[in-house]
Formats: C-alpha cells, sequence, structure tokens
C-alpha cells in the first residue's frame, strides 16, 4: 500500500490523467440513463425507420428545417413543442427518434416527450451534423 500512495505521489499528472478517463468512461456509459433515453448513430436511425417505422422528429427553427430535414420528418419547432405536443399524442407508443442541429436540443426535447409519456424516445447523437457527416440524404423543401 505504501508504495502505491509513493506512486501516486511521484506520478500525480499520469494518476490525475486516469482519475479524468474512468471518469468519463463512467459518465458516457450512465448517459444514457440518466437522460431517459437512448443515443442512436444515423445507421440506427434508418433501422428505427425501416424496421419499427419509428417516426422522425425535427425540433430545429423553421429556416433550418426548409434547408434539409430526413425524409419524413416531422416538424415541430423546440419552441414550440410543449405547446404543440397534442400533435404527437397518436405517437405516444411509437418510436420517436429527435434532432436538431447538433444534439444540444434534442436532448432537452426528449426529455419533454420522455414527461409527456411518450414510450420509445431516442435522440440522434450528435444531430444533423452526424446525420451528414455519415452521407445520409436530405430532403428539401422547393
Amino acid at each position: 500500500m505504501q508504495q502505491l500512495f509513493e506512486f501516486i505521489v511521484n506520478n500525480w499528472l499520469l494518476f490525475l490523467a486516469l482519475v479524468i478517463v474512468l471518469t468519463l468512461l463512467g459518465v458516457n456509459m450512465i448517459r444514457p440513463k440518466l437522460l431517459g433515453f437512448k443515443e442512436v448513430k444515423p445507421n440506427e436511425v434508418v433501422l428505427l425507420i425501416n424496421r419499427d417505422d419509428a417516426v422522425v422528429l425535427d425540433v430545429r427553427d423553421n429556416s433550418d428545417f426548409e434547408k434539409g430535414h430526413i425524409l419524413n420528418a416531422k416538424h415541430i419547432p423546440f419552441g414550440l413543442l410543449e405547446e404543440r405536443l397534442h400533435e404527437l399524442d397518436s405517437l405516444k407508443e411509437s418510436p420517436l427518434v429527435v434532432y436538431c442541429e447538433a444534439g444540444q436540443q434534442s436532448a432537452r426535447a426528449g426529455a419533454i416527450l420522455q414527461k409527456q409519456g411518450f414510450a420509445s424516445v431516442y435522440k440522434l447523437s450528435g444531430g444533423l451534423l452526424t446525420w451528414k457527416s455519415a452521407n445520409f440524404p436530405l430532403s428539401v423543401e422547393s
């Protein structure tokens, strides 16, 4: 035990790096449980749509939605989500994938949907930026 303490004192920077890495790994593992919904990658979104008839919800503002969105995505801007939740009532038992541009607003939207009783809420990890970087197609309003 004395050798362990001596090692830590002599290599405190290395030990600090180890603690930080272990903390980040732990947070990453429990994050989905804290959020209450699962983050999914673009290829998992496609599987949810094709296999489970998941509905995709875009919570970006109107101008961003018109520039390009996931095909057949339902659009409700984040700022209007709570007042327009009634539009999603028929989807409470369906898988629902929420996304925004980078993932921050969709996490908050996912939390709102969970609290309102939606059974299967998923969040596109990294938002539409991840979708685009994976070279998945976008639908553009004309």
